[in-house]
C-alpha cells in the first residue's frame, strides 16, 4: 500500500514523501510487460509465445520508464484526491528514487488554493450612474454621420481657415531639429475644431489662407504615448494646400434616407438606443470597478506565490516591451525599475485575488458560462474578421486556451452581475458629459 508522510504544511506550502512498495512497482511493471508480450514479434516465437524474461529482457528499461512516469502521476493524483489539495499549479515532483527490486520514493511539494470565505454582498451598496440622452447630443451624431456620407467641397473664394473648415496640408515636424516618425504627412484632411491634433496646432492653422506656408510650434503633452516626445515642444512646417467646408445639413428625412433610415425620427431613435448602450456600458464599466475596488478591500487571504509570479512576469513582459517601443505611459517612464516593480507586483496580487474569490464565488454558486453563450461569443469574435470566419472558429475550436480565453471573461460578467444583484444600487442622475469622464476619473 502507498505510504504517504507530510513534510510541510505551512500556509499555503505542502510537501509529502510517497513511497510505493516494491511489489505493487514490480506488479505494474509485470503487468505492462505482459501486454507487450502479447504483440511482440521476436524472432524464433510466435507472436504472443515468446517467455516473459526474453521480453523483460528485451523491453524492460524502456517500460520500467514508461511504468515509473504513470505510477509517479496515477500516486501524485491519488494523494491529492484524498487530502482534498486544489494546487494552485502543477506539483513539483523531485528526488525520485526508482530501482527495480526496491520501493519506489519520490517528492510532492505544492501551493495550494486558500479557502475562501466570501463576505455577505448584501453589505455593498452602490451608485450606479446614469445620464439621459439629450437632443443636442443626438443633433451632433446626425452631424458626424452626414459628414462621414457627404465630403466636403473646394471653397473657391480666397478666405483664411475657420473652425469646422478641413484644411488639407502637407506637415513635417522635428523636435530639437530631429525628425520623428509619426510627424510627416502629405495631403492630410484636418477638420479645424475637432481637437485630432496636438493642443494648439489647429488654431494656429486656422487663419491660414490656401497656398500658406507656417511654421506651427507647440508642445507634447506630458501624457503622450511616446515617452520620447512627451512633453517637448515641436516644430512643424505646414503648407495649406486647400480649404475644404461641409454644406448645411437639413435635419429631414430626405437626409436620414441618404443615411438608410425610413424617417428622420426612425433615425433619432437608432442614435438614441445606441448612445443609451454606450452610457450603460460606461456605467456598467464604472460599478464593476468600484465593485472590484471593494472586493479587493473586503477579502484578505494568503495568495499562492506561484501564481502571483508568474501574473506578475505576463504584465512585466508587456511593460518592457512597451518601454522598448517607446510606448511606455508617461507616468511610468519618469518611475525607476524598482518603482515600477513594485506597482505592478501590487497589481498582480490584485488581480490574483480577484480572480481566486470570483472563482470561488462561482464555484460555490454553480454559475457557469453554457454552450450557447459559449458559442454566440465564438460567433461574435469571428465576426470581427469578414471573410474569415470558417478560419477564426477552426482556430478557437483547435488551439489550446482559445475557448478558455473566450470563457473566463463571460463567466467573470457573470459573477459580477450575481453580486451586483445582492448588493444595494441606488441610481444616480448625473449629466452626460460628467458621466463620459467617470472612466478618465478611475484610472
Amino acid at each position: 500500500m502507498m505510504k504517504v508522510h507530510e513534510d510541510v504544511n505551512k500556509g499555503l506550502k505542502r510537501a509529502y514523501t510517497i513511497t510505493l512498495p516494491k511489489a505493487e512497482v514490480e506488479a505494474a511493471v509485470t503487468k505492462r510487460l505482459q501486454e507487450i508480450a502479447k504483440k511482440a514479434k521476436i524472432q524464433g516465437f510466435r507472436p504472443g509465445k515468446a517467455p516473459l524474461d526474453l521480453i523483460r529482457q528485451r523491453f524492460g528499461a524502456e517500460v520500467m520508464g514508461e511504468v515509473y512516469d504513470r505510477l509517479i502521476t496515477d500516486s501524485a493524483e491519488k494523494t491529492m484526491t484524498e487530502r482534498k489539495l486544489r494546487p494552485a499549479a502543477r506539483p513539483k515532483v523531485e528526488d525520485v528514487v526508482a530501482e527495480e527490486g526496491k520501493d519506489m520514493v519520490f517528492k510532492m511539494e505544492m501551493e495550494i488554493i486558500p479557502d475562501i470565505e466570501p463576505m455577505d454582498f448584501a453589505k455593498l451598496s452602490f451608485d450606479r450612474q446614469v445620464a439621459d440622452v439629450e437632443d443636442k447630443t443626438v443633433d451632433e451624431a446626425i452631424l458626424r454621420i452626414a459628414k462621414s456620407f457627404r465630403q466636403p467641397e473646394v471653397i473657391e473664394e480666397k478666405r483664411a481657415a475657420k473652425t469646422g473648415d478641413v484644411a488639407v496640408i502637407d506637415f513635417d515636424g522635428t523636435v530639437d531639429g530631429v525628425a520623428h516618425d509619426g510627424m510627416k504627412g502629405a495631403d492630410h484632411r484636418l477638420e479645424l475644431g475637432t481637437g485630432s491634433f496636438i493642443e494648439g496646432f489647429e488654431d494656429q492653422v486656422a487663419g491660414m489662407k490656401a497656398g500658406d506656408k507656417k511654421d506651427v510650434k507647440v508642445t507634447f503633452p506630458k501624457e503622450y504615448h511616446a515617452a520620447d516626445l512627451a512633453g517637448k515642444k515641436a516644430v512643424f512646417a505646414v503648407t495649406l494646400k486647400e480649404i475644404r467646408a461641409h454644406k448645411a445639413v437639413e435635419m429631414d428625412d430626405a437626409l436620414a434616407k441618404e443615411i438608410g433610415f425610413p424617417s428622420m425620427e426612425k433615425l433619432r431613435e437608432r442614435i438614441v438606443t445606441d448612445i443609451s448602450s454606450n452610457y450603460a456600458q460606461i456605467s456598467r464599466s464604472v460599478i464593476k470597478r468600484e465593485l472590484m475596488d471593494a472586493l479587493a478591500k473586503h477579502h484578505k487571504f494568503d495568495l499562492p506565490t506561484v501564481m502571483v509570479e508568474g501574473e506578475f512576469e505576463s504584465i512585466w513582459q508587456q511593460v518592457e516591451k512597451d518601454k522598448a517601443e517607446g510606448r511606455l505611459e508617461a507616468d511610468d517612464a519618469k518611475k525607476s525599475e524598482k518603482e515600477l516593480k513594485a506597482e505592478y507586483h501590487d497589481i498582480a496580487e490584485r488581480r490574483v485575488r480577484l480572480g481566486l474569490l470570483l472563482a470561488q464565488v462561482a464555484e460555490t454558486n454553480k454559475i457557469e458560462v453554457t454552450s450557447a453563450e459559449l458559442r454566440e461569443a465564438m460567433m461574435a469574435e469571428a465576426r470581427r474578421y469578414p471573410g474569415q470566419e470558417k478560419q477564426v472558429i477552426e482556430y478557437i475550436t483547435k488551439t489550446r486556451g482559445a475557448v478558455e480565453r473566450l470563457r473566463a471573461p463571460l463567466l467573470e460578467e457573470k459573477v459580477v452581475d450575481f453580486i451586483l444583484a445582492q448588493a444595494k444600487i441606488a441610481e444616480k442622475k448625473i449629466s452626460a458629459d460628467k458621466l463620459l469622464k467617470l472612466p478618465d476619473s478611475m484610472d
